[in-house]
Parts: C-alpha cells; structure tokens; sequence
C-alpha cells in the first residue's frame, strides 16, 4: 500500500512538518505558515467542557439479547422476542472527581447504557446503587458542589461532605451503600448496574407496570478494600479502563444478566412506602426479579474522545413500550441530562456516530445550529405540518399516561405509610457480616472523625442511631477514638 500523503485541513499537501516558516534562515515565523497556524490553533480546541459530574469515564459497545419473554409487559420493541439482539453502548464512569482523576476511589459509579434499536435509541442511566442521596432534582447541585472541590480551598472538604448529610438524612441510605464493601469495585467488569430510578413500561394492551433494572454482573461481584484502593489508585490512576480494555481485546467480553421487578401500576398508591422514591429499594420478596436479557460488551471504542468523551446519554430518550415514571429524581433529570449535552457538544450532539441512531434513522425539522452535519435532501420542508412528504407524527403515545391532581406548588413527596429515611440503611446493616460491619464504621468514621464542627458530627451520627442502635453506637465510638489520637 502507498504511503498515504500528510494534508492540512483543506485536503492540501503538507511539504514540511518539523520546520516552520520563517522569514530567513533563523528568522521570524511568518503568519502565512497556515499549517503551523492551523495545528496551534486546534491543539488550543482540543479540550470540551468536561461533565460536571460522571467526568472520568470509560466505556465499550456490544449487544443485548433477550433471554426471557416480557411483552405481558412492555411492547418495547427490542424486547419482543427471545433471541433478539440489539447493538448497544455501556459508558461507565466516576461520579466526583475531575476528568484526570483515578479510578479506584471510593464513589458511584454511573452505568450508562444505550440502545440502538429500530425504534430509535433507548437510554438507561443508572448506577452501580440501586439508590441514591436525595429525592428530589431541586437539591442536586448543592450536593455536587457539597461533594466537589471546594471553591477556596480547591479539594475535597469533609465538612462540606458531611455538613451537606447532616442536613439530608434521606441520604442515610446510599451512604451506607458507599461505605460499605461495594464502595471501591476491583473495576467496572465485577459490579453490578441498575437503573436505580423507578420506569414504567406498557405492553400492547395499554397495561401500565412500573419497573426497576437490575443488570447482574456474570464475572462475580469483587471489590478492593480502602487501603486496596488507596494503593491502586497510586499504582495505576486508569485501572478499570485499563482492565476493561484489555479484557475486551484478549476476548474476555464481560456481561451481565439483566432482571426486572415489575409493580403493576394500580399497586403503587397504596405501596407501604413510596415506590418512586430514588432513596429506596423494593423488597425482592414484594416483587421478586424477573429474568430479561443478557448484555454483552464485545468491542472497544476506537478514539476514546469521540465515543466515550461525547457519547451523550439522556433518561427522556424513550422508545414505545418504556416511559417515565413519577419519580422526581428521574423527572428533574429528563431535562438536566440532554441540556448538559447540548451545552457541552452542542445541540446537533445527536448527529455524532456514537450518539446517532443505527438501526433506524432520525427524521425530523430540526436545522442548522454549531456543526450541522444532517442532510434532509433537497428543497426538504423544515415546518410541520407541510404538503410535501415530510415526516409525520403517529399519534401513538410511547407509554400509558400518568395520573395527576391537585394544586400546583412546591410539595414534599406524598408519604406513605412506612415511608422512612432510617429503615433501609438499617435493614442493609444488619444483612452484613460482623467483618463487613467493621469496614463499614471505620470507613464512615474515617472521614467524618476530619470534620472541624461538632453539631455537624452529632446530627450524623444521630442518622446512624436512628437506623440501628448498633450502628450508631459503633459509628459513635470509632469516630471518637479518631478524634481523640
């Protein structure tokens, strides 16, 4: 194969690229160096705004295959038989720290999974919890900045962390979660992901259920203690990118089995607790999992930039069959997501080969915009409705409707009757074993002893009380040892 020739931009041969311009041997550069004006001026643009949160990510494409039969459900399309395999994108990432941080530390991990099916893409945004800090959007970015580098001291505060948990006891919950032994994964292959948010699905009668997903890591959970991280993290900062990469390249494609608890819609009012509240789980005895499918990631991204830095997920992009549920978190989030993407990409985003539809194609009036790259063909129409061909609306709702009522206003979410921001965080305690429960206080200890604020120290402990009496106290206690060294 001939040697390919180096152009510039324009497609115009580059006669000399070790040596600028100048003007004489060891003169000035001169401004007609396009070449060297055209490389300084892109390597100024390289960088997008990094994402606010879920910055440090990784990610590979694969497929998903429907193992079990589920349209009594959903009408979803590219779940409507057993066999049917549908091309994905899973992006995993790091929720607080900064686009060079590590990857063993102990945070969240976002699980951002999309579909390309016929219908369109389908995005699921979750996590490796199946439940979260807060209830409602409106509190979210003053938990980031609360989690975040401070704006004067630049790092990480625990007085900010845990000033801001002091103040939210709803978060009781997930922190147990993140200090638990599943806070540092060994990587992204050995942890589960869930959609963490409440969806509802409807089937080809117009039957309303609300579902939660459970994707189930097939090569074992396995996760690294905090002096197992700490060591790691300084070893190799991109461990589970590395460890992903690597694995998918030697052939070892990691999956995970996909399962559903399924609510029939009529249940949810007079469920004991709120079951669109992100703070909370379903019991598996109330709604036992239901196999779905199996994910499977079998192919790297080729440029880690244009497929994992701008793959752009956002919950409010739906197929027929699969909606939106009451739960405020996911509502909030339906506009927070895309209206990041469209900031940090532009709103023509959607037309990136990561991002674009595969198995079908986007048609619709949107035109021009920062880098319009779509062709709707020649004298194509950009108003609806028109008289000549253009695309039309189907009248078919993708999901049932949601029932509302009352007067509109800033409410609290409806309580029920075992709503209760303790019982969970406690009920997860006493599932752990005696060691478990060990790790558990000491990590919790380990930062909250570094609080510079009493009344701050003793309305967090007073979250661990109220989950269990035995956690509390021993919270109580190791914290206090740590202060008094």
């Amino acid at each position: 194969m001939p040697q390919r020739v180096l152009t510039t931009e324009s497609g115009a041969p580059v006669a000399d690229n070790q040596n600028s311009a100048t003007a004489g041997v060891g003169g000035p550069i001169l401004l007609q160096d396009q070449h060297l004006l055209e490389k300084l001026a892109r390597f100024n643009r390289e960088r997008i705004p990094e994402r606010v949160v879920h910055a440090r990510g990784s990610g590979a494409y694969g497929y998903f295959e429907v193992t079990d039969d589920v349209t009594g459900f959903t009408s979803a399309d590219f779940l409507s038989e057993v066999g049917k395999k549908t091309e994905t994108f899973l992006r995993f990432s790091t929720v607080a720290d900064n686009l060079g941080g590590a990857d063993a530390v102990r945070d969240p991990r976002g699980f951002a999974l999309k579909f390309y099916t016929e219908e369109g893409n389908y995005d699921l945004v979750g996590n490796n919890t199946p439940v979260f800090f807060i209830k409602d959007p409106i509190k979210f970015p003053d938990f980031i900045h609360s989690q975040k580098r401070d704006p004067f001291t630049g790092k990480q505060e625990p007085d900010n962390v845990w000033d801001f948990w002091a103040h939210a006891p709803e978060a009781t919950h997930q922190i147990t979660w993140l200090m638990g032994d599943r806070g540092i994964p060994a990587s992204y292959r050995h942890m589960n992901g869930y959609g963490s948010h409440t969806y509802q699905w409807t089937n080809a009668k117009g039957e309303a259920f609300f579902v939660k997903y459970h994707f189930k890591t097939n090569q074992g959970i396995r996760s690294l203690s905090a002096e197992q991280g700490a060591e790691l993290a300084g070893k190799d900062p991109n461990s589970h990118q590395t460890d992903l990469l690597q694995a998918i390249e030697r052939g070892v494609n990691p999956s995970w089995t996909l399962y559903v608890q399924v609510m029939p819609a009529a249940e949810a009012a007079d469920y004991r607790f709120n079951p669109f509240d992100l703070t909370k789980v379903w019991p598996h005895k109330d709604y036992p999992l239901q196999r779905v499918g199996r994910l499977v990631l079998d192919r790297n991204p080729d440029n880690v930039f244009a497929e994992v830095e701008q793959a752009a997920f956002s919950p409010n992009n739906f197929v027929p069959g699969i909606g939106p549920s009451p739960d405020k978190m996911l509502q909030g989030r339906l506009f927070a997501y895309a209206d990041a993407h469209r900031y940090r990409l532009g709103v023509n985003h959607t037309q990136l080969a990561v991002n674009a539809p595969k198995a079908t194609e986007a048609n619709n009036y949107g035109r021009d915009g920062l880098m319009a790259s779509n062709s709707q063909g020649r004298g194509a129409k950009n108003y609806e409705p028109n008289s000549y061909e253009g695309p039309v609306e189907t009248g078919q709702p993708l999901a049932a409707p949601l029932a509302v009522n009352g007067h509109t206003g800033t409410h609290e979410a409806p309580a029920h009757t075992k709503d209760d921001d303790f019982f969970q965080a406690g009920e997860l305690y006493r599932l752990m074993s005696e060691d478990e429960k060990k790790r558990l206080v000491a990590n919790i200890a380990g930062g909250l002893s570094q609080v510079t604020r009493d009344d701050v120290i003793e309305k967090n402990l007073a979250h661990f009380h109220a989950a269990d009496a035995d956690y509390g106290k021993r919270v109580e206690e190791a914290v206090r040892a740590l202060r008094e060294d």
